[in-house]
């Protein structure tokens, strides 16, 4: 731990607490990163599925540990933000995990239940976590709504339950119902997180309805994929070019990779 993480730490943390909604358009390559951080996040985190993709694996799971980690502390090396890491379940050996993330040089992560109650879960990462001296944020993502069990009750028994274990903040992905959200963030005494997309209330929507964190999860990298698939197709078929018009400047892009940056 460095004095820096320290410090990046306990912004996350404030970031959460501003009354201002943290938005996050994640990232999942140090480019992304860099381009999400140029843009004016506060923050960047990462999307699993995202990073997973890039390095020639399917989401789920299926990432192994250090690959993973590597990735992390690649973008956490690139940016002068916080980084708060999507490590999906945790990858087996949380502990190891959370452990790493820290090793790495981010200051928060996503930790999913995948459906189930998994309080000893995040138990384990918090423990981990303290260990480290570096006050994590620890994200407890809810699956019930994203996994078609849209039980309020359900989630926020569990969202007690993971905060009593030690997460600091609740993400239920698949809510987009203002009522629902609202109600969720009366009942979770804790920041809530939502995922967000086409047909999602606004910022300002989700401001004022007192969320205080939203995600843009895999979409990004799911747009930056299809726009590959359209320049690719038209490339071929039809051997035109329009799909390049929203590209990123070379030169842009290429300045923000720059070494001379980071001297």
């Amino acid at each position: 731990m460095t004095n820096s993480q320290l410090d990046q730490a306990r912004a996350l943390h404030a970031l959460h607490r501003s009354g201002r909604l943290l938005a996050l358009p994640n990232a999942w390559d140090v480019a992304s990163a860099r381009v999400v951080e140029d843009a004016g996040a506060p923050a960047v985190a990462t999307t699993s599925a995202g990073v997973a993709w890039s390095l020639g694996f399917a989401d789920g799971d299926h990432l192994d540990t250090d690959r993973a980690l590597d990735l992390v502390a690649r973008i956490a090396a690139a940016v002068r933000v916080p980084v708060t890491a999507d490590i999906e379940g945790g990858y087996g050996d949380v502990a190891g995990t959370i452990r790493g993330v820290i090793a790495a040089g981010a200051v928060g992560v996503n930790l999913e239940d995948g459906g189930t109650p998994q309080a000893e879960r995040y138990a384990v990462a918090r423990r981990a976590a303290d260990a480290t001296g570096v006050p994590l944020f620890l994200n407890a993502r809810i699956d019930t709504y994203l996994f078609g069990n849209p039980d309020f009750e359900e989630t926020v028994g569990r969202a007690q339950a993971y905060l009593a274990a030690g997460a600091d903040g609740i993400f239920v992905p698949g809510v987009a119902d203002p009522e629902v959200i609202a109600a969720l963030v009366k009942a979770i005494p804790a920041p809530l997180n939502v995922l967000v997309g086409p047909g999602s209330p606004t910022v300002d929507e989700l401001t004022a309805l007192g969320v205080a964190r939203a995600s843009l999860g895999s979409s990004i990298a799911q747009s930056a994929y299809g726009l590959a698939r359209r320049a690719a197709t038209e490339f071929l078929t039809t051997g035109g070019y329009s799909a390049l018009g929203e590209a990123e400047d070379y030169g842009k892009l290429n300045g923000l990779l720059s070494p001379s940056r980071n001297s």
